[in-house]
């Protein structure tokens, strides 16, 4: 599990890769407690924690781009 400063220093590209890491892994949690005993229970909960995480680092990333996206085309002539 990252912590949210780790995860802030990696580039888009690296958050994206690791989110659809995290979410194989989760499907792979998912199906393993559904088809036999899974080890670690709570290592369900973490992947989802880690999946919000990332989405919202992603997802504050984006409105500070529109944001300055719309700040620049307000101060155009």
């Amino acid at each position: 599990m990252s912590k949210p400063a780790a995860l802030r220093e990696q580039n888009d590209e690296q958050l994206e890769l690791l989110l659809a890491e995290t979410q194989h892994n989760l499907f792979r949690l998912r199906l393993q407690s559904e088809t036999e005993r899974l080890e670690a229970p709570s290592e369900i909960i973490k992947a989802k924690r880690e999946i919000a995480r990332i989405k919202t680092i992603l997802r504050e990333r984006e409105l500070v781009r529109e944001r300055s996206a719309i700040a620049a085309t307000a101060t155009a002539p």
